[in-house]
Parts: structure tokens; C-alpha cells; sequence
């Protein structure tokens, strides 16, 4: 395994063909871009082949105008046996100027699996810090707000039916 990297940027120039009707980058490319980041962030962590689990809580802040650069940042917040949380910050400029403007921000659950597709264990991340430590806290509150309400969405499917 090659030595652990906590955080992974990707750096692009938003391009024509990203963009919708509105004159816009599509928020399908901007989630297409957080999963390439999440990816690399979680294979650099683990050593391993990572698989998307969940991705949530996207907030699309600002547009991103075709031809800025865009900054993708990934960091773990929080490792479980074979899951990591990454937590991702999309950033845009004009190239010119280098302004860089929060437009989009996210978690992303990865899971590490073996060649078979099975989930593997990963090496644990200790925050030290006070803000990774506060970062850790945050994704572990989600993830028992992610399992209220998966139950509550369980338990309305028996009506569906």
C-alpha cells in the first residue's frame, strides 16, 4: 500500500460541453466531478478499489459559468471498518483572477472492496485537530440521521404496496 493521502483537489477548466440549458454547468457534471474526486481521495486512503455508497446532502451554493476553473476538494472526515466519509468542497474561478467561490458542497460514503467486489477493511483515520475532530462528530451525527430517517422511509413503504 502507498502512504496514506487524507485529501485529494482535482483542477479543470469547466468546459462547453458541460453545460445545461440555462447557460450553466449541469449539476450532473458537477456530481459526475465529485465522484471522480471522492474516488481518488478514498483509493489514496485505503490502498484499495472504492465503490460510491451514498452520496448526500448536496448543496449546489452558487452556478459554475463554463470556462472557470474549477477545484474539486476531497478529504476524509471519517473512516469506518471498510467505509470512508468524504467530505467534498466545489470551488470555482475565473481563471484571471483566482477568486476561488464555494458553489457546491457534499458528503460522499466510499467503501473499499477486494477483487471478488466484497467490502475490506481500511486503516482508521484519527482526527487530531480540533476541527477534524469536529469534522469526525459531524459525519457521525449524519450518519445516525441517515438511519432515522431510513427507517422512517421503511417504515411508509408498507403503505405503498
Amino acid at each position: 500500500m502507498s502512504e496514506q493521502r487524507r485529501s485529494t483537489t482535482l483542477r479543470f477548466l469547466a468546459e462547453p460541453g458541460d453545460v445545461n440549458f440555462g447557460g450553466k454547468v449541469h449539476g450532473g457534471a458537477v456530481m459526475k466531478w465529485i465522484d471522480l474526486a471522492a474516488y481518488a481521495c478514498s483509493a489514496a486512503w485505503s490502498g484499495k478499489y472504492c465503490i460510491t455508497a451514498y452520496a448526500g446532502g448536496i448543496r449546489f451554493v452558487k452556478p459554475i459559468l463554463v470556462g472557470s476553473l474549477v477545484e474539486v476538494g476531497a478529504r476524509v472526515i471519517y473512516t469506518g471498518r471498510t467505509s470512508m466519509h468524504i467530505a467534498i468542497d466545489v470551488q470555482a474561478s475565473d481563471p484571471k483572477e483566482l477568486d476561488k467561490t464555494l458553489t457546491t458542497h457534499c458528503i460522499v460514503i466510499m467503501v473499499a472492496v477486494d477483487e471478488e467486489g466484497n467490502p475490506t477493511p481500511i486503516p482508521e483515520w484519527v482526527p487530531k485537530t480540533k476541527e477534524d475532530i469536529e469534522l469526525r462528530d459531524s459525519a457521525i451525527r449524519l450518519m445516525n440521521m441517515r438511519k432515522q430517517i431510513g427507517e422512517e422511509m421503511q417504515a411508509g413503504v408498507k403503505y405503498l404496496k
